[in-house]
């Protein structure tokens, strides 16, 4: 059973390699699109329909995706029975918010750069409120469940620290000029996927 245990851990590791993939289509994205601003632009604008960027950044962000679901659902199996029932919670809900952003994005990317208003934007951002919401709850259920362990707390106060982040980086993108649009929104989307890596390192670290 401790091989089995060992076993997940390493596996989950594959969360920390979902998130390199992540960042690597982010930048070969931006190399393979002319003209691309990050500092207005999102991150989604790299695999929408008529980026020049979409192929290169839409083949590592499936491999993203593939790495992070697995990681998220392996952690679901690792932590039945263990922390306590509110940090398992959390857990669940960030391997479904993972999933719903794997499935989501992969079936409504962005039409366009921007906004465009056609049917597959407005389900685009249906995705994304819903991947926000999944994205709070998890975190502060994880965070709560955290404080209530007496060997957890210093990972519930990391988590806090991601959930302001994100939240600073949401509300931003409702604020900040336009042409810093890109900035507030990596904030916010940045963090979420930090914080999926640094969740696989929790659970590698984790004592059996």
């Amino acid at each position: 059973m401790k091989i089995h245990k060992n076993r997940v851990q390493w596996l989950a590791l594959m969360g920390v390699v979902g998130t390199v993939f992540y960042f690597l289509h982010v930048i070969l994205g931006e190399i393979n699109y002319p003209g691309y601003n990050p500092l207005a632009q999102a991150v989604s604008d790299l695999t929408a329909a008529t980026a020049p960027s979409r192929e290169i950044a839409s083949a590592c962000s499936t491999i993203y995706a593939f790495f992070t679901v697995t990681a998220c659902t392996l952690l679901c199996v690792f932590y039945q029975g263990r922390v306590n029932r509110v940090f398992r919670r959390g857990i669940y809900l960030f391997a479904v918010m993972e999933w719903t952003s794997a499935v989501g994005y992969t079936l409504f990317s962005l039409s366009g750069s921007g906004y465009a208003g056609t049917f597959q934007d407005v389900m685009h951002m249906v995705v994304t409120a819903l991947v926000v919401l999944l994205s709070i709850a998890s975190m502060v259920s994880i965070a709560i469940g955290c404080f209530k362990s007496r060997v957890h707390k210093r990972f519930g106060t990391f988590t806090v620290a991601v959930l302001g982040i994100m939240a600073l980086g949401s509300i931003a993108t409702g604020v900040v000029p336009v042409r810093y649009f890109g900035v507030a929104e990596r904030l916010s989307v940045y963090s979420v996927v930090v914080y999926g890596a640094a969740l696989s390192l929790f659970t590698f670290r984790y004592p059996i």
